[in-house]
């Protein structure tokens, strides 16, 4: 029996969370996953924030990189960062929930396209990420790929 596409999206992310120490480091949660999709979350707090006592461009940043990687390797094939770009639009203040939501914008041949935002528990925008993906050798698990 065929796995579905959302199938494939679990189990990549599965196989990727068991060995992402860095995204777990940060206290982020991996809180959806779906086909060229990922939303992944985290808690702004004190080790987090930098000399203006706001949340560092890096952890958001690190953020929306790691909810762009789940994504991009939804399909059960390796992906990595071709190259990536952020906006930064406000700040994460001590305390605050921060989402990335990933969504795919275009994947041809070995190449993809994929824009994160960034928000606070209020929907208020803190980022716009874009990440170019490249497809390498290899997958997640045996079996499908899509």
């Amino acid at each position: 029996m065929a796995l579905s596409a959302q199938q494939v999206a679990q189990m990549s992310a599965e196989a990727m969370w068991a060995k992402d120490s860095a995204s777990k480091w940060l206290g982020m949660t991996l809180d959806a996953i779906g086909p060229g999709t990922a939303t992944g979350s985290m808690t702004v707090e004190k080790h987090h924030t930098n000399g203006h006592d706001i949340c560092h461009g890096g952890y958001i940043f690190t953020l929306a990189d790691s909810a762009f990687a789940f994504a991009c390797n939804s399909y059960n094939r390796l992906v990595v960062a071709q190259h990536n770009s952020i906006t930064f639009v406000a700040p994460g203040k001590l305390g605050d929930r921060l989402t990335a939501t990933c969504r795919e914008v275009v994947r041809y041949g070995r190449s993809g396209i994929y824009d994160v935002k960034v928000t606070n528990q209020e929907g208020a925008l803190i980022a716009e990420f874009r990440g170019m993906s490249r497809t390498i050798e290899g997958r997640h698990f045996d079996g499908e790929q899509l």
